[in-house]
């Protein structure tokens, strides 16, 4: 996945991912008190959000509430407009995380808990 910021407030934070398609799915996980809001530009997207598996084409637009645990893919190259409201440190946990990953399961365990507000594991 690539990201590209549009927008940065601390209301919202405004993004564009490309995928390539390749790849899983990430682990199921939640946002505590931030609403994602995705638009499919282009391909398709393959989400499983509260428990329902669901695909969205280009010109589909669906939203993730807070605290609902969620997991999403792209089936083939796709583009998707991303909204975080409110933004909180999610564009500092991203850049966090694609240019300095945790090297190992302590150092992720404390980046998780740094960042707890803004992305939790769900549980199993």
């Amino acid at each position: 996945m690539r990201l590209r910021l549009i927008s940065l407030s601390p209301d919202l934070l405004e993004m564009e991912a490309s995928y390539s398609g390749e790849g899983g799915m990430p682990p199921m996980h939640l946002h505590p008190s931030q609403s994602e809001r995705f638009e499919v530009l282009s391909g398709t997207m393959e989400t499983a959000i509260g428990g329902v598996a669901r695909s969205y084409d280009a010109g589909s637009t669906f939203e993730v509430p807070p605290g609902t645990p969620h997991q999403m893919r792209a089936s083939g190259p796709s583009r998707v407009r991303w909204e975080v409201r409110p933004a909180l440190r999610t564009a500092e946990f991203f850049e966090r995380m694609y240019t300095a990953p945790p090297s190992n399961a302590e150092e992720g365990a404390a980046f998780l808990g740094e960042f707890s507000e803004e992305f939790r594991l769900a549980s199993s």
